[in-house]
């Protein structure tokens, strides 16, 4: 699971109604820089106020009266999840999300298709960085009552849910989808908020659904649906349990690696067991994606490079920017195996392995630009202009730079640089060719 932060292109914004509180509202999502995570700004006053997409934004006591609402500095904004499912079902890790009220605006027809395709208009693009998953390694559950939702092991996303309503037309529902970009917009986006008529007066009675109309809402009595044009999917109403679920996930502050397994969950009980992941997540020391280091480590390396010891000659890949540039490191030590007969009485490291440490940092550059890139190998196939400008030796800190010069049809030209305490080492440009393993 592999894959660098993203944030948007450009900003874009959508306008309507707040689905509880029936004002008019503008949001708008603005680009964010690598590990800022997903932020609300909302207007008070003359000023805005911050409120991180964190769990921690919410009050311990906080009642839920159907939706997850975040707080700040006496500054509320509600109903978050659908703004959050879609930015968290796109695979957007970075984002300012600008409200001018204190809810975001429903979309037209309830569900959060709209602002997934406002998103996808203002595009997608890498940030460098790596984004930090939250591993699930063992089953972690919480449950009350009937209620449960359980994390286990999965190499990938998924999300399992089960509903059951006493109503003959919802019923027991049960759906389970590999969630990624293609997936959640075609089928988990589109399906929309549902209410029953039953309790449409009690909750009128307690000031919510202020802006809610049979066009942004499915609204089912005891014998049949009131909205005329009926359903989307035969299972609509647990696939937008799903797409609540995941607003409430993106709460935890970084993307799942697991199989989320979810059985008659709601916002509050959903907010309990992304307090219970924070709690295990703390437990561990690990920290916030805000707080986290910027460069990828051996194992991301790993990841992309097929190189093994002793041949794997890059310790850290410092930055990325993609299409563009990579700066990784090489720790050089004296227990280095090459060392032993490389002039064992003045070690110094072979031009031609700096030269490979170097084509394996524009390896990783070339593989972060495609996808699967686990299907992929870089061949170099020349090297020109190569120039060695001082010895490397046990103890240096080799740093690495590459810049893409020219890409076409999977071969590129790329221009490298070595140096050691600004100094630099060795320098070349190499061509290189992106093929199937």
């Amino acid at each position: 699971m592999l894959r660098q932060q993203r944030t948007l292109k450009k900003p874009v914004e959508y306008k309507g109604i707040g689905l509880h509180t029936g004002e008019e509202v503008t949001v708008r999502f603005l680009p964010a820089p690598a590990n800022s995570g997903l932020v609300f700004k909302v207007k008070k006053g003359e000023e805005w106020v911050e409120i991180p997409a964190l769990v921690d934004f919410i009050p311990e006591n906080q009642p839920f009266l159907r939706n997850t609402t975040l707080r700040r500095e006496g500054v509320e904004i509600h109903t978050v999840e659908h703004i959050l499912a879609a930015l968290y079902g796109l695979n957007i890790d970075n984002c300012v999300i600008e409200v001018s009220a204190s809810e975001p605006p429903e979309p037209e027809d309830g569900s959060c298709r709209a602002f997934v395709e406002r998103l996808l208009d203002a595009g997608m693009r890498d940030q460098g960085v790596p984004v930090v998953f939250y591993d699930v390694k063992r089953p972690i559950q919480w449950s009350r009552g009937q209620v449960g939702i359980t994390a286990i092991p999965y190499d990938g996303f998924r999300v399992s849910f089960t509903i059951q309503y006493d109503n003959p037309v919802i019923g027991t529902q049960y759906a389970s989808y590999e969630i990624d970009p293609d997936s959640f917009t075609r089928e988990i986006a589109p399906s929309r908020t549902f209410a029953l008529k039953k309790d449409i007066n009690h909750l009128q009675a307690m000031g919510l659904i202020k802006g809610g109309t049979l066009k942004n809402a499915l609204v089912v009595d005891d014998e049949r649906i009131l909205n005329e044009e009926g359903l989307r999917f035969p299972d609509e109403f647990v696939r937008h349990k799903i797409l609540d679920l995941m607003g409430d996930l993106a709460l935890l502050g970084m993307p799942i690696k697991g199989h989320i397994i979810s059985l008659k969950s709601g916002h509050e009980t959903n907010v309990k067991f992304v307090r219970r992941l924070m709690a295990l997540e703390k437990r561990q020391m690990r920290i916030y994606p805000t707080k986290k280091p910027t460069y990828w480590d051996i194992s991301a390396v790993m990841d992309l490079l097929p190189h093994r010891y002793p041949f794997l000659l890059i310790d850290r890949i410092l930055e990325v920017e993609p299409e563009k540039s990579a700066r990784g490191l090489k720790n050089v030590t004296i227990n280095e195996p090459f060392f032993q007969g490389h002039f064992p009485g003045h070690p110094i490291m072979p031009g031609v392995l700096i030269v490979e440490a170097m084509a394996q940092l524009g390896g990783v550059l070339l593989l972060s630009m495609i996808e699967q890139p686990e299907t992929k190998l870089v061949y170099f196939s020349a090297i020109d202009k190569a120039r060695f400008r001082k010895p490397v030796l046990p103890g240096d800190q080799l740093i690495i730079d590459i810049e893409l010069l020219r890409f076409r049809r999977n071969t590129c030209r790329m221009k490298a640089t070595a140096s050691v305490d600004g100094s630099v080492a060795a320098e070349a440009e190499m061509l290189a060719a992106i093929v199937n393993r």
